[in-house]
């Protein structure tokens, strides 16, 4: 990745902030300068942030009537140049899911917030959740690749924004910050820095936009306004934008490519947080606000002599494989609280071969320490 270091938005420091507020934060930081969005609790707080902010630095903000609207207009302001973002709840990437599919197909660098609440549907709409985490990934029909960070922390909130954006900018690709209640609306300290390092997308005058030799897969990104003559369809398509949808050759080779770049930099985008692992017969996978208190329980059941180790994913998809696969290794049994019904536990028990054994909530209401302690004494082999 090629990044370069540029001053923080904000004077360097501590600051007690809101979970949402630093993620408007990093994203300001990042260069975001255009944002789009329908007010939606529990994000609604990035939208206002964004609304002060992007007046403060010379960029935009459009309120659309919907999330349709969003997602569209911040693919548009991404092709003009900008570095776009959204943010929005669960019902909000239902609706901008076919959008999503397009930013996909069309190599759309865009930074999509995902501040899940208690679905399905309109569900609870200001309570903690973690159920989205297979919608993002799978919403688009279609095989294709995004990238999607979970923050715990109101500090990662900010830093998972700025990283989401280089990702996008690097990869072109629509990048996830998948939040939830707990952790937007937390309050805590955040350091910024002197600087930050950021990203930015590739220019090549001349070279096609939709096909590279190159064997990172990417290709370089002209702006509407630059005389690149653009075309841009979520059709299949040759290397120039040419529309090519009965040509099998054309779509094999698009797909490969799309899914290449991705997964070919797996080692570089997934990102593990482990904790007590040296040792522990015991893994605790889990991710975002709830990894917070499986860390806790962790320290606890230490105390009574059972070796239990977390593994946090700040990333989520791509999943990491590799390292839930050597968890596995050590480990006889892992257990994984979250937010939902087991959804990231199902993708688990496809990497290792010892019982997995999901511990769900999905009543609106964080996981508490003692009651992954309590599942993991009642459910111990």
């Amino acid at each position: 990745m090629q990044l370069k270091k540029i001053k923080s938005a904000l004077a360097a420091g501590w600051y007690f902030m809101q979970g949402d507020e630093a993620c408007a934060e990093g994203a300001i930081a990042a260069g975001c300068r255009y944002y789009a969005g329908y007010p939606i609790t529990p994000a609604s707080e990035i939208m206002v942030h964004m609304v002060h902010r992007l007046s403060e630095v010379g960029g935009v903000f459009i309120q659309m009537e919907d999330e349709i609207g969003s997602i569209s207009s911040v693919i548009g302001a991404s092709w003009a140049g900008a570095k776009a973002m959204t943010a929005t709840s669960g019902p909000g990437i239902s609706l901008m899911t076919e959008g999503i599919g397009y930013a996909v197909i069309t190599e759309t660098p865009c930074v999509i917030v995902d501040v899940q609440r208690a679905g399905p549907s309109t569900g609870q709409a200001t309570r903690p959740a973690q159920g989205d985490m297979m919608q993002v990934k799978w919403g688009s029909h279609g095989d294709n690749e995004i990238i999607a960070l979970s923050p715990w922390s109101v500090q990662e909130m900010y830093d998972l924004a700025i990283k989401a954006f280089n990702f996008a900018e690097r990869f072109r690709i629509p990048a996830f910050v998948m939040a939830d209640e707990a952790v937007g609306h937390l309050r805590e300290t955040l350091v910024i820095r002197e600087e930050v390092e950021i990203c930015d997308r590739l220019k090549a005058p001349g070279l096609p936009p939709f096909g590279t030799e190159e064997p990172n897969g990417v290709p370089p990104m002209p702006s509407f306004g630059e005389g690149a003559n653009l075309l841009v369809t979520g059709s299949t398509h040759d290397p120039w934008g040419f529309r090519k949808t009965a040509d099998a050759a054309a779509q094999a080779r698009l797909t490969e490519r799309l899914i290449r770049k991705v997964k070919d930099f797996k080692p570089e985008i997934i990102e593990t947080d482990p904790h007590l692992l040296e040792d522990a017969e015991i893994g605790v996978v889990a991710y975002g606000f709830t990894a917070r208190a499986a860390l806790q329980a962790v320290k606890s059941l230490r105390k009574e002599g059972i070796k239990a180790g977390l593994l946090r994913l700040v990333s989520i998809w791509p999943f990491a494989e590799e390292a839930t696969a050597q968890l596995g290794k050590h480990c006889r049994v892992i257990f994984v609280p979250e937010m939902n019904r087991g959804q990231i536990a199902g993708e688990l028990k496809k990497y290792t071969p010892i019982p997995v054994i999901s511990l769900p909530k999905t009543n609106g209401e964080v996981i508490e320490p003692e009651e992954i302690v309590e599942g993991i004494r009642r459910n111990i082999p």
